[in-house]
């Protein structure tokens, strides 16, 4: 059995970081979240505790290089060595690009994109020291297309693949063995959009196939044990990677509709339902979101996505669009 760890969670009392809390604890490794709601702290404090593991829960806002630095300080000196690393946190806010405040804007960036680039710094900081850990980026298929009506938040994930693909440069230059990976997500049912800031007449929603937050922190888990570049999470972060290389200007017409009405539902917003960008909303919510019916507990592709490494995958799926592309052909000629 290997020795347990310890791992840094952002944003790990909600969502995938709560589902990751988990899945780490019951692997035996020792557990810090770093979040603001004070009250979503104590119960995952209490839950991880339940498991049978060391575990700290810090306040913590990762827009403060401040206080991220500070709160690895006090990880370090309670559970030990930072061994994992996962910058999880973020925050959107959906609406068309010039229905979104400036302010609004900055609060997505600070927290998606730089809260990343604080966190790694800092993971960074320990870690090379010791010239030995690893690093999680929590991606998603947004970090390389683009969808309407989420324009801060992708263009942060955007950033976070730009950093970390230039951070990864400098560690193979100085020889370094921190490893340094990111995992691009699918859409999840999480909590997010119920709380994200809503410009729109509709409740948000992932746009389908939505899978649950415990096939990403699976991912997450794998990511963590395996020096792998880059993992991809589902078959439809898949097609959205590949697709982005080989019709970028398709898909752009394809999202202008799908990409839109997939991303409302039919129930009308409450113009004063709480939002989560620059304070905490009070309770503790677990990691689901409203989507249990409809979201998916397993994928078959999610796990082969994960253990085929994104080469493979990439050939797998080019494979299948070949395929697919030879049967179209061959359907239009049998109707010509």
């Amino acid at each position: 059995m290997r020795e347990s760890r310890t791992v840094v969670i952002t944003g790990g009392t909600a969502g995938v970081g709560r589902a990751a809390a988990r899945r780490f604890a019951k692997g035996g490794d020792r557990v810090a979240v770093l979040a603001r709601g004070e009250d979503r702290l104590a119960a995952t404090a209490e839950e991880l505790a339940g498991l049978g593991v060391e575990a700290m829960a810090l306040p913590c806002d990762v827009a403060d290089p401040v206080a991220v630095a500070a709160a690895a300080l006090e990880v370090e000196s309670e559970l030990g060595p930072i061994d994992v690393w996962i910058n999880n946190a973020m925050a959107t806010a959906v609406g068309r690009v010039d229905d979104v405040p400036p302010a609004e804007v900055r609060r997505i960036t600070e927290v998606t994109y730089l809260g990343t680039v604080w966190g790694t710094r800092t993971a960074l900081a320990h870690m090379r020291k010791r010239d030995r850990g690893t690093i999680v980026q929590v991606g998603s298929a947004l970090a390389y297309r683009a969808i309407p009506l989420q324009s801060a938040y992708c263009a942060a994930k955007h950033a976070i693949r730009g950093f970390t693909d230039s951070l990864r440069c400098e560690l193979v230059h100085e020889g370094s063995h921190v490893h340094l990976t990111m995992v691009q997500l699918p859409a999840v049912n999480t909590p997010q959009f119920r709380w994200c800031v809503n410009h729109t007449p509709y409740e948000p929603q992932p746009v389908p196939p939505i899978f649950q937050p415990e096939v990403i922190a699976e991912a997450i888990w794998f990511a963590s044990n395996h020096r792998r570049r880059e993992v991809m999470v589902g078959l439809p972060t898949v097609e959205a990677i590949l697709g982005q290389k080989i019709a970028p200007g398709l898909l752009d017409h394809y999202l202008a509709r799908r990409g839109w009405d997939g991303q409302l539902t039919r129930e009308l917003t409450d113009p004063a339902r709480p939002s989560n960008l620059f304070e905490p909303v009070p309770g503790d919510v677990g990691a689901h979101g409203v989507f249990d019916a409809r979201a998916r507990d397993r994928s078959a592709i999610a796990s082969l996505t994960t253990q085929l490494g994104s080469t493979g995958v990439r050939t797998v799926a080019l494979i299948a669009l070949a395929l697919g592309v030879a049967a179209a052909t061959a359907a239009i000629r049998r109707r010509a």
